[in-house]
């Protein structure tokens, strides 16, 4: 049984079966229930038009989603922090991407004017959101808006 409050909803990369992985167990490199590939949790976690509602609302740690275009500079300099967050919170936090240019509905309904764009979401609800490009540290400080008692 997953903990209250641990669990994240991800759709497997490799068969696309749908899997809740407990946060506290995540780090082990859970298996996919269906394939039994590795979920890689510990890089950013690709969101697709049709799998960000689900992952969003069933997922119950923090979501961080870097909307993303693959031309954009700026996207471009913040995926190393991107990248490095991911790492750093595995099984307290997802970091995710969404890719504006292949998700423009998901984009639109989120008024994305501006990538890169960041969006944390905690119990499917948007707590921190900011434009531009940011460091580490700044990634970090938006995460964790969602970690405070008031999120």
């Amino acid at each position: 049984m997953i903990p209250a409050g641990h669990s994240l909803t991800v759709r497997c990369q490799f068969c696309q079966t749908w899997n809740r992985v407990d946060g506290t167990r995540a780090a082990e490199r859970p298996k996919c229930g269906n394939c039994a590939r590795f979920i890689l949790l510990d890089r950013p976690w690709t969101l697709y038009e049709d799998s960000f509602e689900r992952t969003i609302k069933e997922s119950e740690l923090p979501i961080l989603v870097d909307f993303y275009a693959d031309w954009c500079g700026p996207c471009k300099m913040m995926a190393p922090a991107v990248d490095e967050l991911a790492a750093r919170n595995v099984g307290t936090a997802l970091v995710a991407k969404l890719n504006t240019d292949q998700a423009p509905q998901t984009s639109g309904s989120f008024s994305i004017r501006g990538i890169p764009t960041v969006i944390v979401f905690k119990g499917g609800e948007e707590v921190a959101r900011q434009s531009g490009a940011l460091p580490i540290g700044g990634l970090e400080s938006l995460l964790q808006r969602a970690r405070t008692p008031s999120a």
